[in-house]
């Protein structure tokens, strides 16, 4: 005789069917009675007594499923966190041995790190990150090196400006500069009714560009203000200057109100019709005629023009057309001419008119020739050599000829 007894495992929770045959054996009575003390026993049913199986749902079986794909992402989303935390690790290891790596990295950057295929690559990027941010940190550097001196230069400007104000606060100081106003404005006003013209011809504005006419200006404005200063000024004269032109208008533009108060004469009419020609000496580097000497008693006429483009011949082709004289200044016979043209700017005649007026000496009048177009004065003047030659050349009075015994007799 057999009996079937089935027995609940707990950890596998698996229905096991066990088949004891009853023997008469201690073995067997042993384990029958452990298994039906602590187990209960549990019985097939009859296949009759078995309800059919219920249908499963099919949301139910939806929901169970996206259940256990949101459970599949975590795992996946920790992995990313560990290979950040690695890279930290690696980039934190390199930076302590010494390798260029930038100090701050994004996320972003460092998630392009973790993107790198190879090592190298890795290194590469960090090596550009670490360039980049050094760049970075130069210019602010810079930046704040050049925000300090910019604040001192301000509180050494401030400092300049508190001991003018102090200074200009000393009233002998206020009476000096007003007294000084006075006197050259009273040096024009005599120049202007005693003093000898120099004329500006303002009759080349159409053959300039509007910056070279503005460099005109500029020149103009530093030949005025040399002039008043001087101590024996000219009486400027802008001939040839239109109403309403070029000229005129950039003036007004630089002089403000000033320009009614200006101590010299601006007319539209030319030099020919204001002085007589056989007084007027048209000053232009063309000329053949070399100047010699300063003429008080002349009127030396300068063309107001800028010639960057090269354009010779220009203010000499007008002193022609008038039928006026024409010389140029005796720089060949002064000076080691080296590099450029020998075309002077309007304050640089003005300057060397003036010293020459007071003064007559070539060598402190050709002081104000830029060096840079010269090497500096000739030993001996080709001027003065001529003179010396026409010296050698000349008989002296003393000379005898040859062979002559001259026997002098003493006085008693």
């Amino acid at each position: 005789m057999s009996v079937s007894v089935t027995f609940l495992r707990p950890f596998t929770k698996i229905l096991v069917p066990f088949t004891l045959h009853r023997k008469r054996s201690i073995y067997s009575t042993v384990l029958q009675r452990c298994m039906s003390s602590k187990i209960p026993a549990v019985s097939y049913p009859d296949k009759e007594s078995i309800s059919p199986p219920e249908h499963l749902e099919l949301d139910g079986w939806k929901t169970t499923m996206k259940s256990s794909v949101q459970e599949g992402v975590s795992p996946v989303l920790n992995k990313d966190e560990d290979t950040l935390a690695a890279t930290r690790e690696l980039i934190e290891m390199w930076r302590l041995l010494g390798k260029e790596v930038p100090e701050h990295i994004t996320e972003e950057e460092l998630k392009t790190i973790m993107e790198c295929a190879s090592k190298s690559s890795k290194k590469k990027y960090l090596k550009f990150l670490y360039l980049k941010e050094k760049l970075k940190k130069a210019r602010q550097i810079k930046k704040e090196r050049k925000a300090a001196a910019k604040e001192e230069a301000k509180k050494a400007m401030l400092l300049e400006t508190f001991e003018e104000d102090k200074q200009q606060n000393f009233p002998f100081l206020r009476v000096w500069d007003r007294r000084i106003n006075i006197a050259m404005n009273w040096k024009g006003v005599q120049a202007m009714q005693f003093g000898q013209p120099l004329v500006f011809d303002m009759d080349f504005d159409n053959y300039m560009k509007p910056k070279e006419l503005q460099n005109t200006i500029s020149q103009l404005l530093e030949s005025e203000g040399w002039n008043r200063r001087n101590v024996d000024p000219f009486h400027i004269y802008f001939c040839n200057l239109k109403i309403d032109g070029a000229y005129q208008k950039e003036l007004v533009k630089r002089y403000g109100e000033k320009w009614d108060k200006l101590l010299l004469t601006a007319t539209e009419k030319s030099h020919v019709d204001l002085f007589p020609k056989d007084k007027i000496i048209y000053l232009t580097a063309d000329s053949p005629n070399v100047m010699t000497t300063f003429k008080h008693d002349r009127i030396y006429v300068i063309g107001s023009f800028v010639d960057k483009n090269m354009q010779p011949g220009t203010s000499l082709a007008k002193a022609k057309r008038l039928k006026l004289a024409t010389e140029c200044l005796p720089l060949d016979k002064y000076l080691q001419w080296d590099v450029g043209n020998k075309n002077l700017t309007l304050d640089q005649m003005m300057r060397i008119l003036l010293c020459l007026k007071n003064t007559g000496s070539w060598e402190d009048a050709l002081k104000f020739v830029p060096r840079r177009k010269h090497t500096g004065y000739l030993e001996i003047s080709q001027h003065s050599q001529e003179f010396v030659n026409r010296l050698k050349k000349a008989k002296p009075f003393n000379s005898f000829p040859k062979g002559s015994h001259v026997h002098t007799e003493k006085v008693a």
